[in-house]
């Protein structure tokens, strides 16, 4: 029978069952709308590399946000908000809440494909509906919340999970002393 006690001062990793694509986590929001974390590009560069490293680290916040700006601009169209109701369950279980990746045939499917396909089926069943200047209006005013939010939001406080291991490093900066220091040096 294994040991079921642990050991301490010994680092682990646990494996992932997932293939070479990252798992999506919804950040938490005061992260996201944290003040001392926002300040101005200095070059054209550095907010493109913003919103890339942004847009990866808050995926599923944005979509949040994206989704509840384009429900917001169908509140005078009943038949419009049932569509989006119920392909807002599909994204509930298939993207914002899912830990786990969609699995099709017994492939995983890679999230990028599953945003890319509920966001194509959302637009659609919605300008079936014949809203399709307020779908249109939501998503640019969506993409632009989040564009400008990604622009100015720092990357610097951004921490990574497991970018240490997957480069074989530790980070010792920033962590905690392994005994207390009393302000003088030993010789």
């Amino acid at each position: 029978m294994p040991s079921t006690s642990t050991t301490y001062g010994t680092i682990t990793s646990n494996p992932t069952t997932f293939p070479s694509h990252t798992k999506h986590t919804r950040r938490p929001w005061p992260e996201l709308f944290s003040l001392s974390s926002f300040c101005l590009p200095i070059s054209a560069g550095d907010a493109k590399a913003r919103i890339k490293i942004n847009l990866s680290y808050f995926r599923v916040n944005y979509v949040i946000i994206a989704l509840t700006i384009l429900f917001l601009t169908l509140l005078w169209h009943p038949t419009s908000m049932i569509v989006f109701l119920i392909t807002f369950i599909f994204w509930w279980f298939l993207y914002l809440f899912n830990d786990n990746p969609v699995v099709i045939f017994n492939r995983p499917v890679d999230d990028n494909v599953v945003l890319g396909v509920l966001s194509f089926a959302t637009v659609l069943l919605l300008v079936l509906t014949h809203v399709g200047i307020n779908v249109l209006v939501g998503l640019i005013i969506g993409v632009v919340v989040v564009g400008i939010h990604a622009a100015f939001r720092g990357t610097e406080d951004l921490g990574f999970p497991g970018e240490e291991e997957e480069n074989g490093l530790l980070s010792v900066v920033g962590s905690q002393p392994l005994r207390p220091t009393s302000g003088y040096n030993r010789i």
